[in-house]
């Protein structure tokens, strides 16, 4: 009966259907609530680390996640209801045999893999996009974060939160983006993209390629920003690079031994709302929601118990080799 409920959540059901919508909004979303609580208690739970090792970690989580919300916000939106109008009135903004090729046989458009493909490369593309000043900005909001933890007299988190918002603007036309994006998803070389990996893990390799891609930036960046000591930032890049390792490498492991569980979940959700107009659209979400709770739940979870500590350890390891490089 409790389970029967579940797949009849109306709760649920708007989640899913957000994560169908608006993906890149909702893996940030995701990320900003495990980063500012599971992953700092994890990281402060971490044994044998340095404790301003621990602050710095955890400032650079909350202030990645909470930029990376915030990014995202403003730029997702109008897309993410650009699609929308594409999705109501194909006919408009596709041509018909691009609507044609993006259909499965036997399904509405919307729940063609074809066209997932194609319209989510919009959505979770912009995480790629917003990957670099991400991380420009994650960088230089560390030493201000770190005010949280009592170590400087840096604006709080509230005030940066506060005064970013007021800048970002929802504003756009929508109708010049459906027809742009309309004019992407039906030319060739879109077509032959979405021919080619319809079949494959998409969200998955997207998610993994983002967050490889934003740590490298990140990286880069910390190595620039003098507010940042010299000894702080081995240790912060250290643990930012381990810590993705270690989520890609797990989250492509477990998401492989979740695909039978996932699978039955699809089966029985979809016989309970079988007569729902939206079930292509929670069936989306349920695809969406899979890899990003993985990698989430694995990375603000379970990754920072292990990669503070390594990062100490090889910080300390590098500090060992120079001083007895420098005696000999």
């Amino acid at each position: 009966m409790k389970v029967q409920s579940l797949y009849n959540s109306n709760i649920l059901k708007r989640g899913l259907e957000f994560a169908s919508d608006n993906s890149a909004l909702f893996v940030a979303g995701t990320s900003l609530a495990l980063s500012t609580v599971v992953r700092p208690l994890s990281i402060l739970a971490a044994p044998k680390a340095d404790k301003e090792n621990k602050k710095l970690a955890c400032a650079k989580s909350i202030s990645s996640s909470m930029i990376g919300y915030l990014i995202m916000l403003g730029v997702s939106l109008p897309l993410a209801r650009g699609v929308k109008r594409i999705d109501k009135r194909p006919a408009l903004y596709l041509r018909p045999r691009a609507i044609e090729l993006l259909r499965d046989s036997g399904k509405s458009l919307q729940e063609s893999r074809g066209y997932q493909l194609a319209t989510q490369t919009f959505k979770l593309g912009l995480g790629m996009i917003v990957a670099a000043p991400k991380a420009v900005l994650t960088s230089s909001l560390i030493p201000k974060v770190m005010g949280v933890f009592g170590n400087s007299s840096e604006p709080s988190v509230d005030t940066l939160t506060n005064n970013n918002s007021r800048n970002i603007s929802f504003k756009g036309n929508l109708e010049g983006v459906s027809r742009y994006m309309g004019e992407i998803v039906g030319s060739k070389p879109m077509l032959k993209f979405v021919d080619k990996f319809k079949d494959t893990n998409f969200v998955m390799h997207t998610m993994a390629i983002t967050d490889a891609f934003a740590t490298g930036v990140f990286v880069r960046n910390i190595n620039r920003n003098p507010k940042i000591e010299d000894d702080r930032k081995k240790v912060l890049n250290s643990n930012a690079i381990i810590s993705t390792g270690l989520c890609i490498a797990g989250g492509y492991l477990l998401d492989k031994l979740l695909d039978k569980p996932t699978q039955k979940f699809i089966k029985n959700f979809t016989e309970a709302n079988k007569n729902s107009p939206r079930l292509g659209k929670y069936i989306e979400g349920i695809k969406i929601a899979k890899p990003a709770l993985i990698l989430g739940s694995i990375y603000y979870g379970l990754i920072p118990l292990v990669s503070t500590s390594l990062a100490e350890k090889f910080d300390a390891r590098r500090n060992q080799s120079s001083i007895s490089t420098s005696k000999s």
